[in-house]
């Protein structure tokens, strides 16, 4: 079992460092979290925020061409156990992009790029520390993003200067390695997530930086009555990605670059109802050749069991 979690934490610190698309932002990857509680399946709701200023000076000042973007998502999720061993999440996202700039202002919005990821359950153990129960579980998988997102090639023709983030989808097919370690002890637990998106050249010949995402929250859950369930949790997201490609050969130089980010949030649990909420604080960011500065980002769900 120790080797399993060395093999683990080794592979989370040792990935590449990559960059993004823009790191969270945009047609970005995906954030997890801690899962709500579920036996079998369930289904929810989430929304979240984001920011970023584009197109700044060499020295991170503002230009006439600067540009202040906003990019919401409510999105449909869910998962299914199927037995002990296999577990499918599926993600099917709305987005709503705006973009305030003097040149000219933006706002586009639909359906995004929807994605399904497969897990299996490397080991669940429980075991006793003393008096107290000790719980360590470890998914590992793989996923698929198709293009169901609108890619739009003008906007890419009108924005060389800048990122190309503001799309609703890549027009490409794209795939990820995931895996979700979860440590508890008692009621005190740790939850790592690290997500490794690979992506292809689209039709376009446009082709966005493979990105990894990862996270580790600490967690504590208070129990109230016999169903209710709240906990606080705190921790770090890092983002990296790669820079995108055009053209099968050329670096797009105003793209890649990493961010990390301070989380603090709560989950709660009633019966099979949950919900929870997070704020994200960019602690330190280096996007874009410092072209892009992202902001602090907000992600709100629900969701129920069944």
């Amino acid at each position: 079992m120790k080797k399993y979690i060395i093999i683990l934490i080794l592979s989370v610190i040792s990935l590449p460092s990559l960059a993004c698309d823009i790191c969270g932002c945009g047609v970005g990857g995906y954030y997890l979290g801690i899962l709500p509680e579920y036996n079998k399946r369930f289904i929810g709701l989430r929304y979240q925020h984001k920011a970023l200023i584009a197109h700044l000076g060499p020295r991170g000042e503002r230009s006439p061409l600067t540009s202040d973007e906003t990019y919401q998502t409510a999105e449909v999720w869910g998962g299914w156990n199927m037995g002990a061993k296999f577990r499918v999440l599926a993600f099917v996202p709305y987005n709503f992009n705006s973009r305030l700039a003097q040149a000219g202002d933006g706002h586009k919005s639909g359906l995004g790029d929807v994605a399904v990821m497969g897990y299996y359950n490397a080991f669940s153990t429980r075991s006793n520390v003393g008096y107290d129960l000790l719980l360590q579980s470890l998914w590992v998988g793989m996923g698929v993003k198709a293009p169901t997102g609108k890619y739009e090639p003008a906007e890419r023709a009108l924005s060389t200067e800048s990122p190309n983030n503001f799309q609703l989808g890549t027009a490409s097919t794209d795939f990820t390695l995931n895996a979700a370690y979860d440590i508890r002890l008692m009621d005190l637990g740790l939850n790592i997530n690290a997500n490794y998106k690979i992506n292809t050249q689209n039709k376009y010949d446009y082709r966005y930086g493979n990105k990894l995402t990862t996270n580790a929250l600490i967690y504590y859950k208070f129990r109230f009555f016999e169903k209710l369930t709240i906990a606080p949790n705190a921790g770090m997201l890092y983002e990296t990605s790669q820079q995108d490609t055009e053209g099968g050969k050329y670096t797009v130089e105003v793209s890649g670059g990493h961010a990390l980010s301070a989380i603090g949030g709560v989950e709660a649990t009633l019966g099979r109802y949950s919900t929870g909420a997070n704020y994200q604080h960019v602690a330190s960011q280096q996007l874009a050749n410092n072209r892009v500065n992202a902001g602090d980002r907000l992600m709100i769900h629900f969701s129920v069991a069944f």
